[in-house]
Parts: C-alpha cells; structure tokens; sequence
C-alpha cells in the first residue's frame, strides 16, 4: 500500500469516527425514538465503513460504536434499558464490532462470486444490520431473562415475544434501511477510493 493510500484510509477511519460521533450525540441523527427503544441508523455508518475499508476497517468503527454505547450507558443512556443491558460490552461492544465484519466479508465473498455491486453491497448492508438486531436481543435474552422484570416489567414467558415484537418494529426497518441506504453510499466511495 502507497503512502498517499494510506493516508486516504486514515482520512477515512478519521470520517467515520468523527459521523458515528456526531451520531451518537447530535438527537434523531443516529437514533430515532419510538416508545422505550430507539430505531438505529448508526450501523449504516459502520456498514459503509466494512464495505470501502474492509470487514477489518468495518470491525474497527464498530467498535468505536460499541464503545461509546458502552460509556454513554453509564454517563448518558440512550434509553432506560441501556443502563442496564450495555453495561455489559458482549452487549455493547462485541455486536457492533461484527457489524463490520459479517459486512465486510459477505460483501468481499459475494463480489468474489460474481454478483453485481449493488446486489453484494445491499445484502451486505442487510446482513450486517441483522448481525446487531439478533446479537443484541440474543444476548438480552441469554443474559438477563432471569431479570426480565426489572428490564420491561414482564414475566419471563413473555421476555421472548417482546424481544421477537422488538426484532419486528426495529430490527425488520434497520435492516431494510442497512439493505437500502448502505449501497447508495458505499458504492461512490468504492468508485473513488479505484480511481486513486
């Protein structure tokens, strides 16, 4: 890799930390909130990042995500159930560090196969999102059913359908916006980022 390549790279870790930033703290730019939970669009940064720099670049913004999820859970929580849930960074961290990852080589396998870009980056961009949803509300479900009550007032029966109603009002929309939006902006990026 040339100098003025790696340069371009950093210019590029430095853009994406600095939207996922603004994300998490500017309202409505990263999280949309409908009831106790909020709609993320943050992934489609993350996913943008893994398809221009690769499942490891993706990998890294992710966890710049994750970690800022994981402060902001103890200094200012996106929503009640994060001072709980992203305390723990298997929750927090780990999800969206995959993010990239799934991401990066789903899009790298299918571009290797012979799909066309914008079909490899939007199930790219649909399986990344699906990799935070089901990761997530996973984890929720393995490490704090025993807690079900304090985290959504329900018993334990009903833990798993609210968690399948979350993967229906958030997770179906955020992975559609990854599948959709995600190809729109990668695929500029990855056309300047061959011309240099």
């Amino acid at each position: 890799m040339t100098k003025h390549n790696q340069t371009y790279r950093w210019v590029l870790y430095a853009l994406f930390t600095a939207i996922i930033i603004l994300q998490n703290f500017i309202p409505l730019l990263g999280y949309i909130p409908i009831g106790p939970l909020n709609l993320t669009i943050i992934h489609v940064t993350v996913i943008v990042a893994a398809l221009v720099l690769g499942p490891g670049g993706g990998g890294i913004v992710g966890g710049i995500w994750g970690l800022i999820t994981f402060v902001r859970a103890f200094v200012w929580p996106t929503s009640p159930l994060a001072t709980i849930v992203f305390i723990n960074p298997l929750v927090s961290v780990l999800p969206r560090i995959l993010i990239g990852v799934v991401a990066g080589y789903t899009f790298r396998w299918l571009a290797h196969k012979g799909s066309s870009q914008y079909w490899a980056l939007s199930i790219a961009g649909l399986l990344g999102s699906l990799t935070n949803t089901l990761l997530v509300l996973g984890q929720i479900y393995l490490f704090y059913r025993g807690q079900s009550q304090i985290l959504y007032q329900i018993d334990l029966e009903a833990l798993f359908p609210y968690l399948l109603g979350v993967v229906a009002t958030n997770g179906i929309p955020e992975a559609i916006i990854g599948a959709l939006v995600s190809p729109l902006i990668a695929k500029p990026l990855l056309s300047r980022g061959k011309k240099r």
